[in-house]
C-alpha cells in the first residue's frame, strides 16, 4: 500500500530584493521503494525532516521533479543513490532512458500536466482508499494569499507564471479529475471537492 507524507509545506514570498521560496517536498513509499518528489532548496530543513523519519538522503530510491524551476529542484544531487525523474527521463547517473510515464518498481504515475512550465508533470500516488496528486505548481499560492479550494476558483487561479494559460487550465481539470486530495507546490494539501 502506497503512503504519502508531506515533509516541508511550500512557502513562497516576496522580499526586499526577490523571493523567500522552497517547495513542498512530499516523501512516497510505494513497494518498498522511497521517493522524494521536489526536494526543495532549504537543505537544513529538509535533512531534519528526513531524520525525524529515520532516513538519511542515501535511503532513498527516486527522486522525482515536477519542473526544473530552482526552488523545486535545487537540492536532487544530495539523494546519491537516487535516480533522478523528470517529465520524461529517468536518470541513473549519466544514463539517461525514457520512463514511460511510471517510477520503476510501483504503482505510481506520471502526467503531464503542461501550462506553469512547458515540461511540468505531476505524480499519481494511489493508495488504500483515496487518490493523491502531487501538483507541483499546477497550483499554488504566495503566503499572503487566500488559498481558496473550490473548484472555479482552483481552476482560473492567477499564476504569473504560466507559459500557456489554456494549457493550465486543462492541467488543473485532469488533476481535479482524478484527485481526493492536491498536494500543491507551495501551500497547503487540500481535499478535492468533487462536483
Amino acid at each position: 500500500m502506497d503512503k504519502v507524507k508531506v515533509l516541508i509545506e511550500g512557502y513562497a514570498k516576496k522580499i526586499k530584493n526577490g523571493w523567500l521560496a522552497s517547495s513542498t517536498t512530499t516523501l512516497v513509499e510505494s513497494n518498498s521503494k522511497k521517493i522524494i518528489v521536489d526536494p526543495g532548496c532549504n537543505r537544513k530543513k529538509l535533512l531534519k525532516k528526513l531524520g525525524r523519519n529515520n532516513l538519511k538522503a542515501g535511503d532513498i530510491d527516486f527522486v522525482f521533479t515536477t519542473h526544473n524551476h530552482t526552488d523545486h529542484i535545487l537540492l536532487t544531487g544530495m539523494f546519491e543513490n537516487a535516480k533522478v525523474l523528470n517529465d520524461t527521463e529517468i536518470y541513473d547517473g549519466d544514463i539517461q532512458v525514457e520512463h514511460r510515464n511510471t517510477i520503476p518498481d510501483t504503482d505510481l504515475k506520471i502526467i503531464q500536466t503542461l501550462g506553469h512550465d512547458q515540461f511540468h508533470c505531476a505524480l499519481v500516488v494511489p493508495t488504500e482508499n483515496k487518490t493523491y496528486v502531487i501538483a507541483g505548481d499546477v497550483f499554488w499560492w504566495m503566503d499572503d494569499e487566500e488559498q481558496k479550494t473550490d473548484y472555479e476558483s482552483l481552476v482560473d487561479h492567477k499564476d504569473p507564471y504560466i507559459k500557456d494559460e489554456k494549457a493550465i487550465k486543462e492541467s488543473r481539470k485532469k488533476i481535479l479529475e482524478l484527485a481526493d486530495y492536491v498536494i500543491p507546490g507551495h501551500g497547503k494539501m487540500f481535499k478535492v471537492e468533487k462536483k
